[in-house]
């Protein structure tokens, strides 16, 4: 049998692990709690790891487990875990291998909730997160010590639009044995390869682009199995048991089934379905992205565009480099005040005024009175979100239709 290897090909014709009893070409959503055994010995073996048999949706599914090979054949991953939503995925990751005394490496220009659980989750069991300038070489170099264990970052920033040199962050972490974690959750599988660039774990919100139109709420742990985990100190002892499996072990026998983030099987199947039109879905919405930034770049009311997709964008040369011509798929722009930016929001007609990014729809938001609201004035200007900002998250619809909705409440 011929190998899929285009990236829709094999997410739509990836193999089950069992063979469906009545052929279904979707798997069927399995929404029970439990799993029976023929005897006591094959449940012994399942609990001992000695059997891959479901045991209770909470630690494995078979629903889920076939959304987890889908994206493990288009990533090539060691590994991969699903889980109920993006932020428990990151911190399901660092909950696995920090510990009181690390610290790691990240930036302040975060999605707000990120900054939030390293700022203040994470810090208050004893890991510390060192914000850097990541576009700064040497103000990373500065930060890291013997306590370093990790660097994270976001492929482009949100609602920022910042564009790092992962290439760079990689030889940095090789040169210090650091972890290096990505939050790729708006540049898909389809423009992204983490594992060339050097990622060791990407994490995601498949809420976003995955779902197929924000149709649920999920998270993914992708494990490349490039990274030797006996420079993690809380890893070592599975490092020399398990090898590239460490980290794996740990996650799924330990803190995956303690927190108890699991995905459900209903949003399972959902996203299994989403991916399958990913590629299109994405393909539209980045081009309406560009041709509208295109627009806002010469509208005479506005401040300013961020977009890596624009020529006189200082990150135009390295977004192009690390994800072709079609970044992302949103944007943010300025105008002169907050007052205007919520007169521009309320005249919209067609877009909707609405958080989540990647859905079918035209989403707009003001991030500074919802997303970062929590967060003082002073620290919004240091996170790049200030005051007179607008992200916009396009959809699928129209172009010219969301051009004229935005012109008019421009105007």
């Amino acid at each position: 049998m011929m190998e899929p290897k285009g990236f829709s090909t094999k997410i739509i014709h990836s193999a089950y692990l069992k063979e469906d009893i009545h052929h279904a070409l979707h798997m069927p959503i399995y929404s029970n709690a439990a799993f029976e055994f023929g005897n006591a010995e094959q449940m012994e073996n399942a609990f001992m790891g000695r059997l891959p048999d479901h045991m209770y949706s909470r630690i494995s599914n078979p629903t889920v487990e076939n959304f987890e090979q889908k994206i493990n054949a288009i990533t090539g991953a060691l590994s991969v875990t699903a889980l109920s939503s993006g932020m428990a995925a990151i911190s399901n990751v660092f909950f696995t291998f920090a510990e009181a005394g690390d610290n790691i490496i990240t930036s302040k220009h975060l999605f707000g909730n990120s900054f939030s659980f390293f700022n203040s989750t994470l810090r208050a069991f004893g890991v510390e997160p060192r914000f850097c300038d990541l576009t700064d070489i040497n103000d990373i170099e500065r930060n890291i010590d013997n306590n370093t264990k990790a660097l994270f970052f976001e492929t482009i920033t949100n609602p920022q639009l910042e564009v790092v040199d992962i290439h760079q962050l990689s030889l940095i972490a090789r040169n210090h044995q650091l972890l290096l974690i990505a939050d790729s959750t708006i540049t898909p599988f389809n423009i992204f390869k983490a594992k060339d660039l050097g990622v060791n774990i990407e994490v995601i919100s498949s809420t976003k682009i995955i779902s197929g139109g924000a149709t649920s709420i999920g998270g993914l742990i992708v494990d490349y199995g490039t990274f030797d985990w006996k420079a993690i100190p809380k890893l070592e002892s599975l490092a020399h048991k398990f090898g590239p499996f460490a980290f794996n072990a740990k996650l799924r026998k330990e803190v995956f089934r303690n927190l108890g983030a699991c995905l459900s099987p209903f949003n399972a199947y959902l996203q299994s379905i989403g991916l399958e039109t990913l590629d299109l879905r994405y393909a539209k919405a980045a081009s309406n992205c560009i041709r509208m930034a295109e627009f806002l770049k010469q509208h005479s009311r506005v401040v300013s565009v961020n977009f890596p997709g624009l020529k006189d964008s200082p990150f135009y040369d390295i977004s192009k480099k690390q994800f072709g011509d079609f970044p992302v798929a949103i944007l943010s722009f300025n105008l002169t005040s907050k007052e205007e930016c919520f007169e521009f929001l309320n005249r919209l007609t067609i877009i909707r005024r609405a958080t989540n990014l990647f859905d079918n729809k035209t989403l707009i938001m003001h991030p500074a009175s919802t997303i970062f609201c929590e967060f003082s004035k002073e620290a919004r200007h240091d996170m790049g979100v200030p005051d007179t900002l607008i992200r916009l998250s396009l959809g699928i619809e129209d172009i010219d239709d969301l051009i004229g909705d935005i012109n008019n409440a421009l105007n």
